[in-house]
């Protein structure tokens, strides 16, 4: 079997959930028979042609020079490549900008779909845009074999919504064995001595209502958020809170380093409002972090009573002030370990991966 794996920027992650997915996905699959190809942009920092048993393709992607446009190009760039593989199966990681090109997909081909979140809910977006990510759905349900969701109420969307059966396999995550103290020592904190927030800086991830909550509740402790302020929403974050209690570590792709920090933090703040399974709560809850999760119906299915929740700044300024601990709330960290181990384990999702692939090539 070959596996052409398009819609990211590439491996190993040096960007986000879907490159995530690739890096830990694609070396798995490789390391069970399956022939892989994954497509990277031409600028990302791995130059090499092969990487853990899976193939590299390198696509022009000119997003540095034409801006949000660019992915549309990469994305074409990719597709038209594909058609030359000879690939039994095109994986695509979501659908905003590949669906555009789906008359220039290979023939012959089996295309799977990963869709993600329910994108056109994404409050960053316009209604313009919303639109046409929503017209992009249909289009990427009409071009494809086979859609994955990663969430069960994805999953129900799209049978409601379209009237298809999807393919439900989550995302997953490794379990944090070894705690090691001595990763806080290049952010100079000590173990539970500080809140944390991982997500790209952007509306739905309620980055200002973890600010804001953080300010309000009159914490000696430091929050740190990890993620890119460089955009222009980040920019007015910066200037609106000023704080020297607020730390910006900008964006780190090291999973070890991320996982330590998640595990010692007193507090792990998950902010996504929108999409599945989101893979940085799955690896929160592998680092055996103590989570307060925004309150939604996707952190519910996967986090069920073992966390806190909140809505609005209020609700967080509530939980810092209550200053939960580890020790009390053990069975949380228990609880979201053995979910990792019976549903979100990586073995067990590519395993799901190969059966969907060789059900659609049947």
């Amino acid at each position: 079997m070959k596996v052409g794996i398009l819609g990211t920027r590439g491996i190993p992650n040096n960007y986000g959930g879907f490159e995530q997915f690739a890096e830990y996905f694609s070396c798995r699959l490789a390391a069970a028979g399956v022939e892989v190809w994954v497509y990277n942009s031409h600028n990302h920092p791995y130059r090499q042609d092969k990487w853990n048993g899976v193939h590299i393709v390198h696509c022009f992607d000119p997003e540095y020079i034409i801006g949000p446009a660019g992915p549309f190009i990469y994305d074409l760039n990719c597709i038209l490549d594909s058609r030359k593989r000879h690939f039994d199966i095109i994986l695509q990681l979501g659908y905003a900008s590949a669906s555009v090109w789906h008359r220039f997909l290979p023939t012959g081909v089996k295309i799977v779909t990963n869709v993600d979140g329910l994108e056109w809910s994404r409050s960053k977006y316009g209604r313009m845009l919303k639109s046409f990510i929503r017209k992009a759905e249909h289009l990427a349900v009409f071009s494809s074999d086979l859609i994955v969701a990663d969430s069960p109420q994805i999953d129900e969307y799209f049978h409601r919504t379209h009237g298809i059966d999807s393919c439900y396999i989550p995302y997953g995550a490794e379990i944090l064995d070894k705690p090691d103290e001595t990763a806080l020592h290049a952010f100079n904190v000590l173990p539970g001595s500080y809140y944390l927030a991982i997500s790209r800086i952007q509306p739905d991830n309620n980055t200002e209502a973890i600010m804001k909550g953080f300010l309000e509740s009159g914490s000696d402790r430091h929050l740190l958020l990890v993620g890119s302020m460089n955009n222009q929403y980040g920019k007015e974050l910066i200037r609106r809170y000023p704080s020297e209690k607020i730390r910006f570590l900008g964006t780190i792709f090291d999973i070890n380093l991320l996982n330590q920090l998640r595990y010692y933090s007193r507090l792990y703040f998950h902010g996504h409002s929108s999409g599945g399974t989101n893979p940085s709560l799955l690896e929160a809850m592998a680092s055996r972090a103590l989570i307060c999760a925004h309150d939604n119906r996707f952190n519910r299915m996967i986090l069920g009573p073992d966390a806190f929740y909140f809505s609005n700044e209020h609700d967080i300024a509530g939980h810092i002030l209550a200053d939960p601990s580890k020790g009390e709330h053990a069975h949380f960290l228990s609880n979201n370990v053995k979910k990792i181990v019976d549903t979100y384990q990586w073995d067990k999702i590519t395993d799901s991966y190969i059966e969907a692939f060789k059900t659609v090539l049947k």
